[in-house]
């Protein structure tokens, strides 16, 4: 007879096969409910996933303890990042001047999600489920429209944002010298995403642009979409050709009420986007999820012998451990929105002077590179 998990986790992205890996690590036994697979010829047929994830050095040591980091190819090494405003303020990074090996990588979405999946696999204490099973704790790994969230009554702030991101993939006609680009212009904000390895001349895009151009830009021809986006980037890489569909969704700020607590008797914790999302100028959306899990499988490990997985004290160290983190890079990243996506002159001076300022500051500069890229 099957014994009951010790843990189920909802939802099997990055986030929750980290966390299914780090607890079974544990010896803990695993119960992962996979995503269900659309049915065959029904609805419509599921396009590439175009999107790209830049991982500090934590998110990589975490992931190379697993044996789940992408090669080179798919995981290329951001020695430079080049960020201009819209009036000549500008910001750069390098990774020989702060003497570190990479600022941080930009890895492929799909290669990651792969190589995950074939661990999980192979684990034997991860059982792979179609539907929640009862489990000592239940951790919710859904993401931002998380179901079981809202099934267990956990009340989720949302602030949304009047802008979407727009992702695709391109190439270039000049090589990206392993450079991140990005561009802060009229209220928008345009990431170049180096792929492809060392030598590579693709890149991924994430456009933050204003709602009511959105749907415009979709619609586009690619010649045209990629004309806008040569004139967006100054023409730094030369001509620029699509080679993906185009992905769009609405950005937000939002976060849980509650990390962690009990539903009809039952624990549960939230993790990853589930409990948080931050507006992805930074790109540090993944690097807080995977900090989740590994604070969550390190809260577990170092339990007292007689508390259960499910000890909603236990649980609370857990959420204690995460929030500060988590709303100070929120609040960051809402300040940086706000103060970008602001059109008149006055604010306009404003950040492109604070832009050159912080570019000139320093040991300040060198410190906040650092707590980005996990250092």
């Amino acid at each position: 007879m099957t014994q009951p998990f010790d843990i189920c986790i909802r939802g099997s992205g990055v986030v929750g096969r980290t966390l299914a890996l780090l607890l079974a690590r544990e010896r803990l036994r695993v119960g992962l409910v996979s995503k269900t697979a659309p049915a065959a010829g029904g609805g419509k047929p599921e396009t590439a996933d175009v999107r790209a994830y830049a991982l500090n050095a934590k998110s990589r040591a975490l992931l190379e303890s697993l044996r789940c980091w992408p090669d080179a190819q798919h995981a290329t090494e951001v020695l430079a990042m080049q960020v201009k405003g819209d009036d000549g303020g500008e910001v750069n990074f390098s990774a020989a001047a702060l003497q570190v090996p990479g600022l941080t990588w930009i890895v492929d979405v799909p290669v990651l999600e792969a190589q995950l999946a074939d661990a999980v696999r192979f684990q034997p204490q991860i059982e792979l489920l179609e539907a929640p099973q009862p489990a000592a704790l239940t951790v919710i790994c859904e993401g931002k429209s998380s179901s079981t969230r809202a099934e267990f009554g956990i009340e989720f702030d949302v602030t949304p944002y009047p802008q979407k991101a727009i992702a695709a993939r391109l190439t270039c006609e000049l090589p990206h010298a392993q450079t991140a680009r990005q561009w802060f212009s009229q209220g928008e904000i345009l990431a170049f995403l180096p792929l492809g390895g060392p030598q590579g001349n693709s890149v991924a895009i994430v456009w933050s642009v204003h709602e009511d151009r959105a749907q415009a830009l979709l619609d586009e021809s690619p010649a045209e979409f990629c004309q806008r986006l040569e004139a967006a980037s100054n023409g730094s890489l030369g001509k620029l050709t699509l080679i993906s569909e185009r992905s769009a969704w609405p950005l937000q700020m939002a976060r849980a009420a509650r990390w962690a607590g009990t539903h009809a008797g039952k624990a549960w914790a939230l993790a990853g986007d589930a409990a948080h999302t931050v507006h992805p100028l930074a790109g540090q959306g993944l690097n807080l999820g995977l900090a989740d899990a590994a604070a969550l499988a390190t809260t577990l490990r170092e339990r007292e012998y007689w508390r259960s997985v499910g000890d909603e004290k236990l649980l609370r160290r857990y959420e204690r451990s995460r929030k500060a983190e988590v709303m100070t890079m929120g609040a960051t990243m809402d300040g940086l929105q706000q103060l970008f996506s602001r059109d008149d002159a006055s604010w306009q001076a404003l950040r492109n002077w604070g832009m050159n300022g912080f570019e000139r500051s320093g040991l300040l500069k060198q410190w906040v590179a650092r707590q980005a890229m996990g250092f």
